[in-house]
Parts: structure tokens; C-alpha cells; sequence
């Protein structure tokens, strides 16, 4: 908690106190009755408690249980005078500070000033009483009482505090231990994920390369012995471990995104843009397309260059591939102002907004495959990759009207 917080508050604890001031105690000793009444006259109006004793053993009983700001000692009692009170005052710990003012009849030649000082007095007052002086000197040992309480509550509440901000700090400190040990626990445990899963893949690949090379033999060398149907499940076969294989495939390159290190450098995203166009445009079997591309002039950043291609060959991909039923295909590259992100646009099949938690899965699909090819591996990479560059990645689209995946990068990294 912040010093300044401490303080605030035990101010605010300190106003309370001084809107609801509790009352100080008084002792008076006298062994006069008419003596007490008159101090208890004179004292009333100051609204403090005023402790009565009829001589030093009553006061030195109510010393046992109370604590007083201030107390009124007549000098002249029977069996014990008030120097004497004032001396077993003073040995007791608890009272020994406790002002005393004595009370005397006796003229001033005759008052033992060096024995009452000595046993603890701080002043004297001789019969009869001013009553404006006895009242004013009171006043100040009030005063003084309040305000001493006060720091002691000040002193307990800062003390409170400081333990509190003691224990806040070592359980904070406590959970970024926790923290870190299950930061460096999760990270251990999603590498071993990684190598796991990148060593079950590569290792699945020949097998599966087995199966659709020997299903390929009998079809080449067995035909004259199969019928049809035979014929037609070896093909079968051979597509389902080519389907396997191209899905392996997209797992390794999804743990090669995880284990690659990212090399920063300035980016030419239209450029990136236009050269990952040009290889989709070579790739496309007959009969040619006709898609509007528009490229935004000027998009870069500071990113890594191989990655952020294999984000735009998977959006652009994407698009080129939803839009394949569309005979007026758009595609745009470009940057929102609005969204303040990049994004790759399209008017082709888009999806219903009710699955678009799902669409950076890996293997989640919105479409069947005889709709549109894939394997649900592409959004997964790029969202891995847009992580891991410091920035975020979503879709807006409507099914028939189109989509639009935007993405960020680390603050600072766009221009």
C-alpha cells in the first residue's frame, strides 16, 4: 500500500477522532469535601470526566484502573500528605509521567517547593482558587492528553498499516514467484508439446507415404486382376493418405511457426502482397479466373518477413478460395483506419458470426469439404504467428456476402 494512501487515511481517521473527541479523566484529591465540590464547580464546564478521591489511598486505587490527564493533589491531607501521594504516584510506571498540580492553603514562604517538585509536581496553586487560572492551566493538560492520544492512534494505525503493506507485498511477491515458476513450468511443458508433436508428424509421414506408394503399385501393376470396385478403394486408400499426409504437413508447419526464431526488420507488406498473388495466380489450374485484386501502395511494417508471408499466403489463399464460386470475385489488401488494423477482404461464400470462435481452431472448418478444400490448419497458423508478433487477428463476414480478416501487429510495429 503507498505511504501517501497510509497517510490519507489515518488523516481521515484523525478528523473522526477529533468529530467525536472522547473525554479525558481528572483525578481531584482533597480531603475537605466542600474542597472537591469547589473544584468540580470550577471544572465542570470544561466536559471531562472529574475523578473524585477523599485522600492519597482512594487516588492511588483509582490510579490502578484509569489513566489521568491531569491530577489535583491537596498538599495538606491526614495519614498521608500529598507529597507522599505523589512520590508512590510517581514509582508506579504506568503513572509516573502523569502531571501534578498541587493545592495548598499554606502561605508561599512556607510551601516545601523543592520536595513537591521533586515528587513530581509541575505546578502550584494556593486556596483559595482563580477560578479562570485553575481552568486555564487544566485546559492545557487536556489539550496536551487529547493530542497525545491522538498520535498514539495515529502511531497504531500506522503501525497496522505498514503490517498490512508488509504482508500485501510478501503475497504479491509470492505469487510473481508462483508466477514465474508456472510461466517457465507451462513454457517447458508446451516445448516438449512442440518437439512431441513434431516428432509424432514427421515420423507419420512415411508410413502413410508406404501406404499410398504400394496402393499406387497394385494400381499400376494389378489392374488386369481388379474389378471396379476393387480399383475404386485402392483410389480410396490413396486419397485418404494423401488427405493425411497434407494434414501432417500443416501440423509441421504449425510447429515450425512455434520453434521458429523471429527475425525483425522493416517489411514491405504491398510488395509481400503482390509476390504471394503472383505464385497463387501460377498455381491455379485451367480454366484461368478472373478476380479484381486491389493492393494498398504503402503497407509496412516492422515484422518478420517469412512469417508474415506465410500469414498472407494463408489469408489471401483463403480468399481466392472462398471466392471460386463467385463470378465477379473481388479481393482487397489494404489497412483500416478504423479498425486500425491490417486486413484481406473478400465477396466470396463468408460464414455465419455465430461460429467465428471456432474458425482459428486447428482442423475447425465452417464448410464441408466437397464445398471448399483444406484442413482448418491456415487460420490457426496465422493467429500463432500474429501472437507471437505482438498483435491480433479477427473476422467480420456475413454467409454469401463475403469476409474480412483483420490483424495487428506490436504497438509501434505499423506505418
Amino acid at each position: 500500500m503507498a505511504v501517501a494512501k497510509i497517510m490519507d487515511e489515518v488523516a481521515a481517521s484523525s478528523a473522526a477522532t477529533t468529530r467525536d473527541e472522547k473525554k479525558v479523566d481528572i483525578l481531584l484529591v482533597d480531603d475537605e469535601p466542600s474542597s472537591l465540590l469547589a473544584l468540580e464547580a470550577i471544572l465542570g464546564s470544561l466536559g471531562q470526566n472529574l475523578v473524585k478521591a477523599a485522600s492519597g489511598r482512594e487516588a492511588l486505587r483509582h490510579l490502578m484502573t484509569r489513566e489521568f490527564a491531569v491530577i489535583l493533589l491537596d498538599v495538606q491531607m491526614p495519614r498521608m500528605d500529598g507529597y507522599e501521594t505523589a512520590q508512590l504516584i510517581g514509582e508506579r510506571p504506568s503513572s509516573r509521567h502523569t502531571p501534578i498540580i498541587f493545592l495548598t492553603a499554606s502561605h508561599k514562604a512556607d510551601v516545601q517547593v523543592v520536595r513537591g517538585y521533586a515528587a513530581g509536581a509541575v505546578d502550584y496553586l494556593f486556596k483559595p482558587l482563580d477560578a479562570e487560572v485553575l481552568r486555564s492551566k487544566v485546559s492545557v493538560f487536556v489539550e496536551m492528553e487529547r493530542k497525545a492520544a491522538l498520535i498514539r492512534t495515529q502511531a497504531a494505525e500506522l503501525a497496522k498499516r505498514e503490517i498490512e503493506a508488509r504482508q500485501i507485498a510478501e503475497v504479491r511477491e509470492q505469487l510473481v514467484l508462483d508466477l514465474g515458476q508456472k510461466n517457465r513450468d507451462l513454457e517447458a511443458a508446451n516445448k516438449e508439446l512442440e518437439t512431441f508433436s513434431y516428432s509424432v508428424s514427421h515420423d507419420l509421414r512415411a508410413p502413410l507415404h508406404g501406404i499410398d506408394g504400394f496402393s499406387q503399385l497394385l494400381l499400376d501393376d494389378y489392374a488386369e486382376r481388379l474389378d471396379e470396385v476393387g480399383k475404386k478403394y485402392l483410389q480410396c486408400m490413396r486419397e485418404t493418405a494423401q488427405n493425411m499426409a497434407e494434414m501432417i504437413d500443416g501440423l509441421l508447419a504449425l510447429a515450425r511457426v512455434t520453434r521458429t526464431e523471429i527475425q525483425r526488420e522493416p517489411v514491405d507488406l504491398t510488395g509481400l502482397a503482390r509476390d504471394v498473388i503472383r505464385r497463387i495466380e501460377n498455381r491455379t489450374l485451367q480454366p484461368p479466373r478472373r478476380v479484381e485484386i486491389l493492393v494498398d501502395e504503402g503497407l509496412s511494417c516492422d515484422g518478420d518477413t517469412r512469417l508474415l508471408t506465410v500469414v498472407l499466403e494463408n489469408l489471401i489463399g483463403n480468399a481466392w478460395k472462398f471466392t471460386s464460386k463467385q463470378p465477379d470475385a473481388r479481393i482487397e489488401i489494404g489497412w483500416s483506419p478504423v479498425q486500425t488494423a491490417y486486413f484481406v477482404r473478400d465477396n466470396g461464400a463468408g460464414f455465419d458470426m455465430v461460429y467465428a470462435g471456432k474458425l482459428f481452431g486447428a482442423f475447425q472448418r465452417l464448410h464441408t469439404s466437397t464445398e471448399f478444400e483444406g484442413h482448418g490448419i491456415g487460420l490457426a497458423t496465422v493467429q500463432r504467428i500474429v501472437r507471437r508478433l505482438g498483435g491480433q487477428v479477427w473476422a467480420e463476414a456475413r454467409i454469401g456476402a463475403g469476409a474480412t480478416f483483420f490483424f495487428t501487429l506490436a504497438k509501434g510495429a505499423e506505418k
